[in-house]
């Protein structure tokens, strides 16, 4: 079931095309990555999908229509754009409980939400003394408030540490493939990414440049073997079944066969190979082959 759906969404400010015939799909059940480099559009069609920005063309829908249309918002979606919108006396579950008022939910569920992300503890505490990781959570619990079925977070691993990372990922596959919800998410942090989604979408100057699930992004998880000798090798290789691809002269990414077997060809062949080693195509690598942008240094810690 389509939860959000972007259909040929543009926006420009001034002369600067901000989103271009952007379209794309988020299922019910998955979580769905969307990527891109610093400016590339990513927050403008977050802003897009809720109501804070008009589309000069195009639309973004949830549930089939846009969000200023939605009769309950905070239960149909959840969206966490920015973790610095508390006032800083005011204490963590007193923030929920006023979004909880506002929304006409019941003020026990500040206390669960605060449960669910983990701020329990820190639940009478001011959200000026918060860490920007705690303030991370505590955006997270006001998305959480009307057990909403689409969640929309921008950066939402920003400012966690390790261990509240590791904590993310869980709790967002959690919401989709446990409690059937579809959750987009746009990240930077591509190495963080790999570990949690289902699908990925990258944009790159307003564009949509690819789309589809991690897998096929990825070459399906294929792993390669990284060959480099003076000799024309590929034949030998094509015949025994594998496929080859000609990254530069002398260089070569085998598929369809282990190092063991390759070694044993070249031995049969008598060519000399002077570099075999296993290699995996990873979201890194395919976000920089296509936006052609170096990957956030977060991104390889």
């Amino acid at each position: 079931m389509t939860a959000i759906e972007i259909r040929n969404l543009a926006k420009s400010f001034g002369p600067v095309r901000a989103v271009d015939d952007v379209s794309f799909t988020v299922e019910a059940g998955t979580v769905t990555g969307y990527l891109g480099p610093n400016g590339a559009g990513k927050t403008t069609t977050l802003r897009s999908l809720l109501g804070l920005v008009t589309p000069d063309a195009g639309e973004a829908l949830v549930n089939g229509q846009r969000y200023a249309s939605l009769a309950h918002p905070l239960n149909e979606v959840g969206a966490v754009l920015e973790a610095t919108s508390f006032h800083p006396g005011r204490t963590a579950r007193n923030h929920l409980r006023i979004m909880c008022t506002a929304a006409g939910l019941p003020a026990t569920r500040a206390d669960e939400a605060l449960e669910q992300v983990g701020l329990a503890d820190a639940a009478g505490k001011r959200v000026g003394g918060f860490s920007l990781g705690m303030r991370q959570r505590l955006a997270l619990g006001g998305a959480l408030l009307g057990n909403p079925k689409i969640y929309i977070l921008d950066e939402p691993a920003n400012g966690l540490d390790p261990a509240g990372i590791q904590w993310l990922r869980g709790f967002l596959r959690h919401l989709a493939h446990d409690q059937g919800a579809a959750v987009l998410v746009s990240s930077h942090v591509l190495a963080e990414v790999e570990q949690t989604v289902d699908n990925v979408v990258i944009i790159a100057k307003g564009r949509l440049v690819r789309q589809g699930t991690l897998a096929e992004l990825t070459q399906n998880g294929e792993s390669a073997v990284r060959v480099r000798t003076t000799a024309d090798f590929a034949p030998a290789l094509e015949e025994a079944g594998a496929r080859v691809e000609k990254v530069e002269p002398g260089l070569l990414r085998v598929y369809g066969l282990e190092a063991e077997t390759i070694g044993q060809l070249a031995l049969d062949h008598k060519v000399l190979l002077t570099e075999v080693a296993h290699e995996r195509s990873d979201l890194q690598k395919v976000f920089l082959e296509l936006t052609g942008e170096p990957v956030a240094a977060e991104a390889a810690q």
